[in-house]
């Protein structure tokens, strides 16, 4: 709290101090004005100035209290004249630079807290000559190097916070002889080696925070039986699989409270606790999640569970067998739990009558787990219950109907990705204090009336997840005298036109139904709005010019409509729009030149609409963060201009089916994300965090949505979306290039896909372009090309698509397992190639006497010789498309839109590549 001035000080300030304390002030921002009282009138008090505290008999200040003033800029030397303080809280501001050592030498200090702020640098290694302090707290700022052992000159700490910056080595053992300490935290460090034995000195010690440390461990943890006073315990992410009997050790703490072990390897640890346990857990707050545990480990686990435990975490393990019998051996000592968390394990079976045994649960949550059958009519008669999450298991639809002593205290439930459907639940509505409901992928083929809606008019209902159901029916008029902030309804078949919408509504999808009619209800929505999307519809009309109240926009899908006319130079208001699609309309006209001040653009579609004119150099100037810009299939003219490059962060620059003319700018290697290897899976991906009460405390819920666009993939067009931030793509196709392809484009080396057909192109294919041996297509066809294939495209074993035809291409095809597996077909219309894979065969070949067969293979390789090439590059390229596809369903695990629905696009990848790899396969057996 800030500290408040002495109203009644029986002396005003020192002048000196005075001074001191605006010449403090000067330098700084101060954005709130919360230094206003700080005025340099002499007859001004400073001793009752906002967050100055001074002596009532002397007039020195002893107290500054700036907590959470948003103040910025450096902290002035002037505080030296301070030469009474003694508490400095600077806490929550943005004070940055490095620690300034004079105030090092403020020895009087027996409180200082610079938390919170953007401090860099290391700890000044004359920290340790503030011997009085008690209270040192730096947590949340950017300091590095090694925690100074000088430290230990502290000797009269008792709070000490060094967490969430980046220190590194070991930490010193010297930390052990502060024995006043009665609160530690050194979390969120990059620390290594082994938690010192010494820290079982610290026998005044009652919060313990040492979770997320980097690489750390402990031989044991008999230490910590001299810490009699600890009540809070935090070691995540430290190994402990050589901890015996720590279960002995932690019951032992007879104050302790709160454990948190998560991701401590506790699965390996080979005896976890002896036979001989005289008391029984003071525990209340368990977390034991991402340890391995199954339920053979039982037997020490119930050891935990004593008669106080109120919440236990246990999320992310490897718990298996009925469900059943897991909460029948809960019931035999927790039966006073408040919070369980046990979702993403392997239990099975139903929700059975078992769950009345908690008669005070306020939260459960069982999801992504094995769960099938039904759930027990017992649940509901939990009067306390709040959360309630079963998603993605096997649950039916044979929940009781019956309802009417529905617990009425059930606030959120999550019930996605289960069976849940054919039939809408109408229970559902019985449930009067419901803020969260998510039904989303439930198999639901029911129709929702309007008289429905209704009746959620005079509920508490703020978050709705319909999604990827078969739910029909029109949305009601009234639906703006609603509270809902967040609303799901997309792939259902909702029809009818669109209503006015709450004005607080936050995030709208109704993308992928039968909505038809204008979109004038655009202009009744506000601020608060930060994603639409009305995709895949049949939206007709104009764009209204109505988006300067919609400040907060990130993302806006209009895309596959049938809107027409100009896009409104009102979008130019979108100043935060991240994500802009308006794919496959009929807009006509230039680009507005107010798009220009959509500076945060990181996907702009405007593809397949009936634009004309340039392409504006504004893009590449003022659009730094694009990582996808698509203008294909407008009638766009002109050349390609040079400002493109600057875009750093581009991956997929699609300009097909235009009427550009002029030369490949020669500066695309400045596209630096093309020319880099490797992956950013998180560029298509826009997160929005709602905190709700979600597993009993103040968590955030992760609400992603994930960016669509439809690239040319191999001849057939893909709508990508998961692994559209995995995609590295140029398509200039179908347009009136000139010149020749710049050496440039060869330096783009994580490139997977480069088409430039169906243009006017000439010269040499660059020699270079063997070294782009990452991509995956190759379209060079319908252009003017001449000379030879250049032999160093026998390195590009990842290609799965090659075409070279009709150009004027001359010489013999490069000898590699990649080009001669590919159809005669797509080397045709160059009279002057040869050699396999062509039917044509090389005058040399004739001289010589070799056969035109694919069996020889047509570099002196033996059939056997050109197969195992094969099976090795070939390989190659599909385990690379391959890789792909797994590693998005590996990393995204969390994503909760990701996860739960498996997208055609990532189907289409798989299917595609697949299809290409067992042609190929298919074509050398049978030679």
């Amino acid at each position: 709290m800030v500290a408040a001035a002495h109203v009644g000080a029986a002396h005003t300030c020192i002048d000196k101090e005075r001074q001191a304390l605006l010449d403090f002030k000067a330098p700084l921002q101060d954005p709130y004005n919360m230094l206003s009282t700080w005025r340099p009138e002499e007859e001004d008090d400073c001793c009752q100035w906002l967050g100055v505290t001074c002596n009532n008999q002397t007039g020195h200040v002893t107290e500054l209290d700036l907590y959470n003033y948003g103040l910025g800029g450096e902290i002035s030397l002037s505080l030296l004249n301070l030469t009474y303080l003694n508490h400095l809280d600077l806490f929550d501001n943005s004070f940055h630079g490095t620690i300034p050592k004079f105030i090092c030498s403020m020895t009087h200090l027996t409180f200082l807290s610079l938390a919170y702020n953007e401090f860099t640098g290391t700890i000044p290694e004359s920290i340790g000559n503030m011997t009085q302090l008690t209270h040192l707290d730096l947590f949340g700022n950017n300091f590095n190097g090694t925690i100074p052992i000088s430290i230990v000159s502290l000797t009269s700490l008792t709070f000490l916070d060094l967490s969430e910056n980046m220190f590194s080595g070991v930490i010193p053992m010297s930390i052990g002889s502060l024995t006043q300490l009665t609160f530690l935290q050194l979390s969120d460090n990059v620390f290594y080696g082994t938690i010192p034995r010494e820290f079982g000195n610290l026998t005044n010690l009652e919060s313990l925070y040492l979770d997320s440390l980097g690489s750390c461990r402990v031989e044991n943890l008999d230490w910590l039986s001299s810490l009699s006073s600890l009540e809070q315990l935090k070691m995540d992410g430290t190994y402990l699989a050589k901890a015996n009997n720590w279960v002995n050790v932690i019951i032992g703490l007879q104050n302790l409270f709160l454990l948190s072990l998560v991701g401590c390897d506790l699965s390996h640890v080979m005896h976890p606790y002896s036979s001989s346990v005289n008391s029984s857990s003071s525990i209340i707050y368990l977390s034991l999640q991402e340890n391995n545990l199954n339920s053979s480990m039982y037997s020490w686990l119930c050891l935990l569970f004593g008669k106080n435990l109120k919440r236990l975490d246990i999320y992310d393990n490897k718990f298996d067998g009925n469900l059943s019998d897991f909460l029948n051996n809960l019931s035999t000592s927790a039966t006073t739990l408040e919070i369980l968390d046990a979702s993403s394990n392997q239990f099975t079976g139903s929700l059975s009558d078992e769950i009345q045994n908690f008669s005070i649960l306020q939260t459960l949550n069982l999801s992504l787990n094995q769960l099938n059958g039904t759930i027990s009519d017992k649940l509901w008669q939990l009067l306390n219950l709040q959360t309630l999450c079963l998603s993605s298991s096997s649950l039916t639809g044979a929940i009781s109907e019956n309802m009417l002593n529905l617990s009425q205290s059930i606030q959120i439930i999550d019930f996605s990705s289960n069976k849940l459907g054919p039939r809408f639940p109408k229970w559902i509505q019985t449930l009067k204090n419901l803020i969260f409901l998510d039904l989303s992928n439930n198999s639901i083929s029911d129709t929702v009336s309007v008289e429905y809606w209704n009746r959620w008019k005079f509920s508490q209902l703020s978050y709705l997840d319909l999604s990827f159901n078969n739910i029909s029916g029109k949305l009601p008029k009234s639906l703006s005298n609603h509270d809902l902030r967040f609303i799901d309804l997309s792939f259902n078949c909702f029809y009818g036109p669109i209503p006015v919408f709450p004005t607080g509504i936050s995030f709208l999808d109704l993308s992928r139904n039968k909505f038809h009619g204008g979109l004038s209800f655009l202009c009744q929505l506000y601020g608060n709005l930060e994603l639409l999307d009305l995709s895949r519809n049949t939206i007709t009309g104009q764009l209204p010019n109505c988006f300067r109240n919609l400040t907060n926009l990130e993302v806006l899908n209009l895309g596959h409509n049938i809107l027409s006319g100009r896009i409104p130079p009102s979008i130019g208001y979108l100043g935060q729009l991240e994500t802009l699609c308006l794919y496959n309309n009929s807009f006509s006209g230039e680009l507005p030149l107010n798009l220009k001040s959509c500076t945060m653009l990181s996907l702009l579609d405007l593809g397949a609409n009936i634009l004309y004119g340039n392409i504006p150099v504004w893009i590449g100037k003022n659009m730094s963060r694009l990582y996808a810009l698509s203008l294909k299939s407008n009638n766009l003219f002109g050349t390609i201009p040079s400002q493109i490059c600057q875009l750093e962060s581009l991956q997929i620059l699609d300009l097909s089916f235009n009427n550009l003319h002029g030369t490949i700018p020669p500066c695309v290697n400045n596209l630096t994300s093309m020319v880099q290897k490797g992956f950013f899976l998180e560029q298509n991906k826009h997160h929005y965090y709602r905190l709700t009460n979600w597993t009993g405390n103040s968590d955030f819920i992760d609400n992603s949505y994930i960016d669509h666009l439809l690239i040319e993939w191999q001849g057939k067009v893909n709508e990508f979306s998961s692994i559209l931030g995995l995609l590295k793509v140029i398509d200039l196709s179908s347009n009136n290039l000139t010149g020749q392809i710049p050496n440039e484009v060869t330096n783009l080396h994580g490139l997977l896909v480069l088409d430039l057909s169906n243009n006017s192109l000439v010269g040499e294919i660059p020699r270079n372009i063997g070294q782009m041996t990452e991509l995956l297509t190759l379209n060079l066809s319908r252009n003017m090309f001449s000379g030879e294939m250049p032999s160093s495209m026998s390195d590009m074993h990842s290609l799965n698509d090659l075409d070279v035809s009709f150009n004027n291409l001359s010489g013999r095809v490069p000898t590699s397992t990649q080009l001669q597996s590919f159809e005669p077909t797509r080397f045709t219309g160059n009279a002057g190639l040869c050699g396999l894979p062509t039917t044509k065969k090389c005058p040399e070949d004739e001289y010589l006497g070799v056969p035109h067969d694919v069996k020889s293979g047509s570099d002196g390789y033996s059939t056997d010789e050109l197969q195992r090439w094969f099976y090795v590059g070939g390989a190659t390229g599909f385990a690379t498309g391959f890789w792909i596809v797994c590693s998005v369903l590996l990393l995204n695990r969390q994503g909760r839109r990701a996860f739960f629905h498996f997208h055609d696009s990532v189907k289409d990848w798989v299917y595609v590549t697949v299809a290409v790899f067992i042609a190929k396969w298919r074509r050398v057996a049978r030679a």
